[in-house]
């Protein structure tokens, strides 16, 4: 998870304003924090993000991060995602008010930019990662992912509500190595988290009954930056057997 916020002594902060995830040095999980939490190396190696939806803390880094590579990139940067992601970013980012439209600008290599539509329920190829799109439960249209290579598999689930049919998919897996799952706000918020559509530690704990692979690390995303405290104790609380808080910064490997 690359970091997002600073602590007062300048290092980075657990309480993370924004999400995007990099999976094997090359691929983001929504661009959050993407254009300023990256090194030299990966931003030379990242050509491919893969949205879960539209709202601004998944998506803020990416019009800088194409930005900063506009006048080097010899392919363009590939961003994956629903056709309705898709419009939102051309009417209301690279709009030429908000952001020059990419989309119809050239360097001297050609496109700087190329979307790639995500059909729900459908797999896509991302060098040697396979993703399976899920439709999940938010408030604007919205994917979890599955995501697999050679040697091992894991599940996102993005933001979310309750949900059933992300469940039945990821129980039919035969093997699921690990399950990054949402909880935004603390159980003091339920009212507020049900408006929303995300979880809270009770929500995630009634959607966990339905989880089925019971020998499965959790690693728990995308908690709002304010009430982080409070939803790590809550969910510490739970003693929800191999359930941890994603922390940023950390290499895991599964």
């Amino acid at each position: 998870m690359l970091p997002s916020s600073i602590n007062g002594d300048g290092s980075a902060s657990n309480r993370q304003h924004y999400s995007c995830l990099l999976v094997d040095g090359r691929v983001t999980i929504d661009a959050g924090s993407l254009a300023g939490s990256i090194n030299e190396e990966e931003r030379f190696a990242i050509r491919d993000i893969v949205l879960t939806h539209a709202h601004l803390d998944h998506i803020a880094g990416l019009p800088l991060f194409i930005d900063d590579l506009f006048s080097v990139l010899t392919e363009p940067i590939r961003v994956h995602a629903r056709r309705e992601v898709i419009d939102i970013l051309e009417e209301h980012i690279f709009n030429w008010q908000v952001y020059p439209r990419f989309s119809e600008l050239t360097n001297q290599h050609g496109k700087v930019i190329e979307y790639v539509v995500i059909e729900p329920e459908r797999e896509l190829s991302i060098g040697n990662l396979s993703f399976r799109a899920l439709t999940v439960n938010h408030k604007v249209p919205s994917l979890g992912f599955v995501v697999s290579d050679s040697n091992s598999t894991f599940a996102i689930t993005g933001d979310t509500a309750e949900m059933d049919g992300f469940w039945k998919t990821v129980n039919a897996l035969e093997k699921l190595d690990c399950l990054f799952v949402e909880c935004a706000f603390p159980d003091d918020f339920e009212e507020l988290a049900a408006i929303s559509h995300h979880l809270t530690p009770n929500g995630l704990a009634k959607e966990l009954m339905k989880f089925r692979h019971s020998d499965c690390p959790i690693q728990v995303v995308n908690i709002k930056p304010s009430y982080r405290d409070a939803v790590v104790r809550q969910l510490s609380d739970l003693n929800i057997a191999k359930l941890e808080v994603f922390e940023i910064g950390m290499d895991y490997e599964i």
